[in-house]
């Protein structure tokens, strides 16, 4: 067992929350999977879910230097810090990756998928959206992941290296993932005709994406990593309101929702309006949905 157990190759997983742990578990049959975390506290969870746990913290260039060369596959779910416009822990990783493949040849070449945002579109009034699609970031969140994109396709166009890049919509579950907190606080969502499209997958399905994609994403390619709902965002919740016994959202005009109470980053998302195009995800990838409109997905206990 333990010889079966050494000869697995290696899968270093950096950013390793909900999605992380996810993707471990769907991992572990093929892989020895080892994830970064900057906080001690946490190893023991990731040791009893059979991860292996190296501490580290991406703020911390100096921290980093045992990943060089300690995994041939890697998927970087780490968001970039909160403020700025560049992301200096995705520059960091890469570097340390980079450095880890001198000297490699085609036999071990390194994978490794990133993680970034549908947000990096900006509002497209709707328009359903293609990857060849140029990025129009409108908020420093999303400046950040394009950033943090140019650094990975660097990092793509090293001898040897194959990388993948994922852009996330929202990531829902019919458990902790769920809108029922929203719904349960009463915020308002826009009327009718202000409304916006929204693009959602569920947890379970990104962690299978994420693994198809290290396997079969073709050299520094994007994907939409979105389901196959065609759903505005006050839709969505009346669905999830229906679901839950809960009562519908109150339907409000645009320039009522700043007085809300809403965060910040839920008034960005009332103002982006697109519908992804997932051809791409289940064509060259060919995943098959477990959840491929947000109905199914939303269901309690999913």
């Amino acid at each position: 067992m333990l010889m079966r157990q050494f000869r697995k190759p290696r899968l270093l997983i950096v950013g390793c929350g909900d999605i992380g742990l996810r993707l471990a578990a769907l991992a572990q049959p093929r892989f020895r999977v080892i994830a970064l975390t900057s906080t001690p506290q946490r190893m023991q969870t990731l040791r009893q879910a059979g991860i292996v746990p190296l501490l580290g913290n991406l703020d911390d260039a100096d921290s980093l230097w045992r990943l060089a060369g300690v995994a041939h596959w890697v998927v970087m779910l780490a968001p970039p810090a909160a403020t700025g416009v560049d992301d200096a822990r995705s520059a960091r990783l890469a570097t340390v990756l980079r450095r880890g493949m001198i000297g490699a040849g085609p036999g071990r070449p390194l994978r490794a998928v990133y993680a970034s945002t549908s947000g990096v579109y900006g509002d497209c009034a709707g328009a359903e959206v293609t990857e060849t699609r140029p990025p129009r970031p409108q908020t420093d969140r999303a400046r950040r992941r394009i950033a943090a994109e140019a650094h990975w396709r660097r990092l793509g166009r090293v001898a040897h290296v194959r990388l993948g890049i994922l852009r996330i919509p929202g990531i829902y579950d019919g458990q902790h993932r769920s809108p029922v907190q929203r719904l349960r606080q009463g915020l308002p969502v826009l009327r009718a005709e202000d409304d916006v499209y929204t693009n959602h997958i569920h947890a379970d399905d990104l962690a299978r994406i994420t693994l198809l994609a290290l396997f079969r994403a073709a050299p520094n390619r994007v994907y939409h990593a979105s389901d196959c709902s065609r759903v505005k965002m006050g839709d969505y919740l009346d669905l999830a309101a229906r679901l839950y016994g809960l009562p519908a959202p109150v339907r409000v005009a645009r320039e009522q929702v700043q007085a809300s109470g809403l965060s910040s980053m839920a008034l960005s998302f009332m103002s982006e309006s697109r519908l992804l195009d997932n051809a791409r995800l289940l064509g060259e990838l060919g995943v098959v949905l477990c959840y491929p409109d947000v109905e199914r997905g939303l269901q309690p206990g999913r």
